[in-house]
């Protein structure tokens, strides 16, 4: 509880005015019938004057516009206080996903974390807000009209002994079958999200292949699975309305038929004005037991996600600085090792995607690395900027632990273009600027061309001022390749990491970045992942890999030489030409 009241901490006056706001609804709700059963009463035993009357009527009349008010004031504050609660809770939220290691996000899937984000805050925003406007109001009202039914009738009052109970007891019943089904929901719902999320992600693909049908066929999937999920909890909580509508009119008809004889017969000591006044707090009573089931209904779902929220809150995050013991160290020179390193995606694999690696990269060099598909080149370098910390085996950087850098200071010194190019909603220069805020135009312009792109940002009409879509998707793909890489170039890194991020570009384009490289980074190293010999193929160093080891290591000329693999792959790609 200590961590949900934190964020209504800030908000406590919203939290405190709603209710007693409320309460000024549940005061003049307990005393309007009783005005209305003394105007019956005056009138039936024709003691009604029009100076009663009127004052009656106008008594009644202010106690509606203060109980107005109240009600307006109310809604306000619990608007106020449960949107601010459910921003603040969304921002640790979102805040603590951004601290995930690719391990966690893994665990819980992108869609499913959207859905946290969005829909299970508004689940709970909804809560706060139907419980600060009836959390009070309802027993409020069930206390008041309860009290002031029994001072009116104790005799006639007793028939809430069975009402009520019976009432209570099949509420509970109902709610505990319904609860369980409302985490199926949220879980279905994640899956539905992940579906869409994928599909618009990668539309370009979908119609390229021609599988729209079956995108089709996976969506209809999952928003059956939701609509049927959500229909056997709809199906369990749709009998709460009619079974609390059956109860209370049921109590209704007990007191008019008891009630009416009472009126009838004089010596009941029971006037008309009485058992309208009755009836009212029979029906207020009744009637706050039904806000109880719709909050006790929102808390099932609302419960459910906030055990999905606070999952998130409480994942133990994979890669932290708690371990470091360098945290002001920077990354200087840039010098890499791997001392006996290995490496499993899914710890309790027997596979190991790397196995055994030992490797020194000096700083400032230039180093290729070149392998099959899967072999293992993105995850070895994955390991020098923490993305993912190795099994066995440690990962050096000017001879310290990755593991005792703190992970801004490390990844500050670090440039990376990954194999999947990523590019975000804005303009060209604000996704440029991600390598350094501070730049100056001159400098992101400088950068630019460095990655041969300024030339065809300059044809665009605006620039570097033209807007990006989501993803980067209405420049080309070696477009956006150029475009992450004058990024990683504004960085200044002292390490860069080039995943295989010049296979959209011509080998004249590509040589000419590498030039650039070699002119502006002079002092950095350099990583270069290719499946082209041409793109590695002048670097001081090559590293050959195959199923997560290191069968190679040495120059083009030696490798040529020495090494089969390597050998084959180039006679492969230039038809064994000299």
């Amino acid at each position: 509880m200590k961590r949900w009241f934190r964020y209504a901490k800030p908000y406590l006056p919203y939290f405190i005015l709603g209710p007693l706001c409320m309460l000024t609804e549940v005061a003049g709700e307990a005393i309007m019938p009783r005005l209305l059963g003394i105007l019956i009463n005056r009138a039936n035993e024709g003691l009604l004057t029009t100076g009663l009357s009127l004052g009656i009527m106008a008594a009644m009349i202010a106690i509606a516009l203060v109980m107005m008010a109240g009600g307006v004031g109310g809604a306000y504050f619990a608007s106020k206080a449960s949107v601010n609660y459910a921003s603040d809770l969304r921002a640790d939220v979102y805040s603590r996903v951004q601290t995930f290691s690719f391990e966690n996000i893994d665990k819980f899937s992108t869609g499913s974390l959207v859905t946290r984000l969005t829909n299970d805050v508004t689940q709970i925003q909804n809560l706060i807000n139907m419980m600060m406007r009836m959390a009070l109001r309802a027993p409020g009202m069930m206390i008041a009209a309860l009290i002031m039914a029994i001072i009116l009738k104790p005799g006639l009052s007793v028939v809430f002994a069975v009402s009520i109970p019976v009432m209570l007891i099949s509420v509970g019943f109902i709610i505990m079958k319904g609860f369980p089904l409302f985490s199926k929901v949220q879980t279905k719902l994640d899956r539905l999200n992940s579906t869409v999320q994928e599909n618009v992600t990668n539309v370009r693909v979908v119609k390229s292949f021609v599988r729209e049908d079956h995108e089709n066929g996976k969506f209809r999937t999952a928003n059956r699975d939701l609509r049927n999920t959500s229909m056997s909890a709809a199906k369990v909580m749709i009998f709460m309305s009619p079974v609390m509508t059956l109860i209370m009119n049921a109590t209704v008809v007990v007191v008019v038929l008891i009630g009416s004889r009472m009126v009838l017969n004089r010596d009941g000591g029971m006037l008309p004005g009485d058992l309208t006044t009755f009836i009212a707090y029979v029906t207020q009573i009744l009637m706050s037991l039904v806000m109880v089931t719709f909050m006790l209904t929102f808390s099932s779902r609302a419960l459910a996600s906030a055990r999905r929220i606070k999952e998130v809150l409480d994942e133990p995050v994979a890669l932290n600085d708690d371990g470091a013991a360098r945290k002001d160290l920077l990354v200087a020179a840039g010098e890499i090792e791997f001392k006996n390193v290995s490496f499993r995606y899914y710890k309790n694999s027997e596979d190991k995607v790397l196995d055994g690696i030992d490797l020194k990269i000096p700083g400032g060099s230039t180093v290729g690395i070149i392998g099959s598909t899967g072999c293992g080149k993105t995850t070895l370098v994955s390991m020098i900027p923490r993305l993912y910390d190795c099994d066995e085996g440690e990962v050096l950087v000017d001879g310290v632990n990755v593991r005792d850098y703190s992970l801004v200071n490390l990844r500050d010194g670090i440039g990376m273009v990954l194999q999947k190019n990523t590019l975000f909603s804005g303009t060209i220069a604000e996704n440029l600027r991600w390598g350094d805020e501070s730049a100056d135009d001159e400098t992101v312009r400088r950068m630019a061309d460095y990655a041969q792109a300024d030339k065809f940002i300059s044809s665009f009409k605006d620039g570097y001022e033209t807007m990006l879509v989501h993803g980067g998707t209405n420049v080309s793909g070696g477009q956006k390749q150029r475009l992450c890489i004058a990024r990683a170039l504004l960085k200044q890194p002292k390490i860069l990491i080039l995943d295989d991020s010049t296979s959209a570009v011509d080998t004249a384009t590509e040589a000419m970045i590498r030039k650039a490289f070699r002119e502006e980074l002079q002092g950095s190293t350099k990583i270069i992942i290719a499946q082209r010999i041409s793109s590695v193929m002048d670097s001081d160093m090559i590293i050959v890999m195959n199923d997560g080891k290191i069968t190679g290591v040495g120059t083009h000329d030696q490798l040529l030489a020495d090494n089969v693999e390597y050998r084959e792959i180039y006679e492969s790609q230039t038809g064994g030409a000299n």
